[in-house]
């Protein structure tokens, strides 16, 4: 075996070194890419700054007249904003009538009406979501017995979560000393 090594060509084991042309016709195409490296060649990241090899700065791959466009878009954005702003805060909140039945719906008056705990009434809360999303899940249409098996599969891990949310609202919920008793 070690006749066999004697023969080789000594540029199998140098490092391969391109030829002249071969090096202009890379540097060209390279600096035609924004996604390659100028200086080692190797490929950026997606949305990196800069080269993970050499640490090099990624060149700017936009031209100045999209650059313009973005200012422009990005000034336009910034007006937009201010309007929205503007007439939100124009808009006096107390001067619009709700109904009197919706102050029943208030977090803390839930929490004095139900005697329980923050912890406990939001794990009630979300349980009741989750079983909301069981009974939505039973609006979808299946066509074949394998899509209602799979139906009745996300309905169950629905159920599951609101499961896991009662149980943790009842960990949750603190005795008052008449519940001792």
């Amino acid at each position: 075996m070690a006749e066999l090594a004697h023969g080789t060509q000594p540029e199998f084991w140098r490092p391969p070194s391109p030829r002249l042309e071969d090096e202009v016709l890379v540097q060209e195409y390279v600096q035609t890419r924004a996604e390659v490296c100028l200086q080692c060649g190797t490929e950026f990241l997606l949305g990196s700054r800069f080269c993970h090899t050499c640490g090099t700065k990624r060149p700017e791959s936009l031209s100045p007249s999209a650059k313009a466009d973005a200012a422009a878009m990005a000034n336009l954005w910034e007006r937009g904003i201010q309007v929205l702003h503007s007439t939100v805060a124009a808009i006096s909140w107390r001067r619009l009538r709700f109904p009197a039945w919706l102050h029943h719906l208030h977090f803390h008056e839930v929490k004095e009406r139900t005697g329980l705990s923050t912890g406990s009434l939001i794990a009630f809360v979300i349980g009741l979501a989750c079983v909301a999303g069981a009974l939505l899940v039973g609006l979808l249409t299946a066509k074949n017995l394998v899509e209602w098996q799979a139906i009745q599969f996300y309905r169950a891990e629905w159920l599951l979560a609101a499961t896991v949310s009662f149980v943790a609202g009842i960990l949750l919920k603190k005795h008052s000393h008449a519940d001792r008793d």
